[in-house]
């Protein structure tokens, strides 16, 4: 087996069986050669920074019904919010000051104009408050290709819309009928279009979802040429319908070594691209974005969401972070990535090095 995962590793392009090997792999010596791997082919494509994207999560009302998010429309139990005009500006203003150089501005899918205004108004006001200084990512789900046109325009220059899983079986069993597959990847497709660093995702772990789901998964992202990834391991939220299935769930810890996984042979498979930490890494492990850095990951979204807000803004449970004022996550994350070998980029946007080598420039 060693032999055939020296190989394996050694080759430049994988097939799908030999990432679902990959994914398959449990023995510690032949995951720590896997991280080891990705972390190498990390250091030499995008060298050991780590660049931050200071998250606002502005909103957690959602117009989406997905049936494993905790701030689902129908969840009555969570006390919606909209952050003022005055704290949104002010939070991006602080990520300038702490020289993180990107902010992701993230809230519930919402496609009204009242919403899409005030996108562009943040996005407007940003760019003016910081001098240009900010890049500017968004996460706020499907929108017309005008819209999403009008956003670029306006400042955004990258745009992260999960996926969540590119089997469409799965997505009917974690969607309602009125949310469309195909509408999400015409999204995906208007966000290339329109110039974008394009980002998506996928949920690790679920319910129904086997290893070659994810494998397949992979694939796509390599297929689609996306330029930047963020993904993690599910976590159930007893507010939504696939709580339900929790006893199919395989234990947390083995859901986050899935996830670093899938995180070390993306990098594998694709060099060149963002691939994220997520915080969801760190609900299940104290360490667990650190060990996501090690496994190939080069961006970390510090949390700049007034505490106020937190405790509304839950898509799974056992959010970290969620008393951890701004200047303290500065200073926590900067400790951890340090232990990993890994220096914060501060005051460099941290683009994606895919995506200049995809149009060309």
């Amino acid at each position: 087996m060693a032999i055939e995962l020296n190989e394996i590793l050694d080759k430049d392009e994988l097939v799908f069986e030999e990432i679902v090997f990959l994914l398959n792999l449990k023995e510690k010596d032949d995951l720590d050669k896997l991280y080891k791997k990705a972390y190498q082919i990390k250091e030499k494509y995008c060298g050991r920074k780590v660049y931050y994207r200071g998250l606002i999560e502005y909103s957690n009302i959602c117009a989406k019904n997905c049936y494993y998010c905790g701030i689902r429309k129908d969840n009555e139990n969570n006390d919606r919010y909209a952050m003022t005009d005055a704290e949104v500006i002010e939070t991006a203003v602080i990520a300038d000051k702490y020289e993180y150089a990107s902010v992701v501005i993230q809230a519930g899918e919402r496609e009204d104009k009242a919403f899409v205004d005030k996108i562009n108004y943040f996005l407007k006001t940003i760019k003016e408050k910081t001098a240009g200084k900010i890049g500017i990512t968004l996460s706020v789900g499907e929108q017309t290709d005008e819209v999403f046109k009008e956003f670029f325009e306006n400042g955004a220059h990258r745009y992260l819309l999960r996926i969540e899983t590119t089997n469409r079986d799965l997505y009917r069993k974690l969607h309602p009928e009125d949310h469309s597959f195909d509408r999400r990847m015409e999204c995906l497709k208007s966000l290339q279009k329109n110039g974008y660093q394009t980002g998506t995702g996928v949920m690790i772990g679920f319910p129904f979802q086997t290893v070659e789901d994810m494998a397949r998964d992979l694939m796509f992202f390599r297929e689609f040429d996306i330029d930047m990834v963020g993904m993690g391991p599910y976590i159930e939220h007893e507010g939504t319908p696939l709580y339900q299935y929790r006893d199919m769930l395989a234990p947390k810890k083995e859901r986050l070594e899935m996830a670093l996984k899938m995180i070390a042979v993306l990098r594998i498979m694709m060099k060149d691209i963002n691939i994220a930490a997520a915080t969801a890494l760190q609900a299940i492990d104290p360490v667990g974005r650190e060990r996501g850095l090690a496994a190939g990951a080069n961006v970390i979204m510090p949390n700049l969401t007034p505490t106020k807000y937190r405790e509304g803004y839950q898509l799974y449970e056992d959010k970290p972070c969620m008393d951890e004022e701004a200047g303290q996550c500065r200073n926590c994350l900067a400790a951890r990535i340090k232990t990993v070998g890994d220096e914060i980029g501060y005051g460099e946007w941290g683009d994606s090095k895919h995506y200049y080598n995809r149009i060309g420039k």
